[in-house]
Order: C-alpha cells, then structure tokens, then sequence
C-alpha cells in the first residue's frame, strides 16, 4: 500500500512539473515566437509603404534594426508658386529682377535619428524625429523680369545673386509653412492604419536633442 502511494506522489511530481514547464516556458515561448514573427511581417508592411525599416522591439527585445538605403526618408513633397523681387541701388538709380516660378519642397525624417517601434502587449509606442524640410528646388519654369535704372543696368552677376536670393526666400517660406504638421499628420495616420492589424492602441513620441518628447494617442 505504501509502495503505491509513493508511485503515486511520484506520477503526480511528474505531472504538475511538467504542466508547470509547459505554463511557464512551453507556452510563452510560443507567445513570443509569434509575436517576433508579426514584429517581422510589420517590418515588411512599413517597407512596403515606405521603402524603410524601423527599428522594431517586442517586450524590450530588438526584433528588428532600422535599415535604409538613404539617410532622409521623404514622406511629402509639396509644390508651389513663388515670386520674388531682387533690387539694388546705385548712386540713386534702382535696378530690380523679379523671378517667379514653381517650386517643390520635401519634407520628412532625418533618419540618422532613431525611428523605433516598441511594442508591448497590445500597444505600440513610435519613436520618431520631428519632420523637417529637407530640400527646395525649382521645377524649371522660373521667369525673369527685369528692370534696369538709368545708369545701373542689370548684368549676368545681377541674374546670379538674385537666383540665389529666390532660392533662400522660398525656403525659408517653406520653413514658415505648415508643411512640417501635414506631414506628422499623414505619417501618423499612415503608420496607425498599418499597425491597427497589430495593437490596439499606437502612441506617437517626438525626440529631438536638446527638447522634452512630446507624446500623443491614437486609436
């Protein structure tokens, strides 16, 4: 009868360890691994749309390196008329060129900066640099009027300053313009539609160096 009991304990040992191997390491080990295969197919979502890879992490463990081919990551390009008006005085006599034309600007992420989803349960925090204007350039339809004063007459070096004199006003109109929050408004949208299929709830937050984060909901 003792033998039996003992037999008994024994089988009963055997049982609860190996349901506890099976709670505690089994069946987590599954959990993650399927969550580190959706953390690669949402590495392949996000390269598909943007033609780039975020750092990707599951439970504080980097599933995926960010990875580009290219160091800014353009993500609207806006276009739009400008004019610009060039003078310059001598001995009270004015000459003036004004160019106007169509220009394109790109704005998006400098991606030497991280840009890094965490994930962790079912909310994913994206970690991304504010956008900035990276680029303004003429579309190639710009005209020029000139306009010569009596004796100061416009020259080609006249043409080159006031060219690049356009240049540096339309960039910094572009600066001025709403391009930057467009743009945070489209990604975000864009990434949440993407990540939805994953989480429940997507938490944007903005880094830059020498300034707090700045963070907001979606979903």
């Amino acid at each position: 009868m003792a033998s039996r009991k003992i037999v008994f304990y024994i089988l009963f040992i055997i049982v609860l360890t190996s349901a506890a191997y099976v709670a505690l390491v089994v069946i987590p080990s599954r959990i993650l691994h399927r969550s580190y295969e959706a953390a690669k197919q949402l590495g392949k979502d996000i390269q598909h749309a943007f033609k780039f890879t975020p750092e990707i992490s599951v439970s504080n463990t980097v599933v995926l390196q960010q990875q580009s081919a290219t160091l800014e990551l353009a993500t609207l390009i806006q276009r739009f008329q400008h004019k610009y008006e060039w003078t310059n005085t001598w001995m009270g006599s004015t000459k003036e060129i004004t160019i106007t034309g169509s220009m394109e600007a790109k704005i998006g992420f400098n991606l030497n900066k991280r840009f890094a989803i965490e994930i962790d349960k079912k909310k994913a925090v994206v970690v991304l640099p504010e956008p900035q204007l990276l680029s303004v350039e003429p579309l190639g339809d710009l005209k020029f009027e000139d306009e010569n004063g009596v004796w100061n007459w416009v020259n080609n070096n006249d043409r080159s300053n006031a060219i690049n004199a356009f240049q540096t006003d339309a960039r910094a109109y572009a600066t001025r313009a709403n391009f930057a929050s467009e743009t945070k408004g489209m990604v975000e949208q864009k990434l949440t539609s993407i990540l939805k299929s994953y989480v429940d709830k997507v938490e944007f937050r903005y880094e830059e160096t020498d300034t707090t984060p700045n963070a907001h909901d979606q979903m």
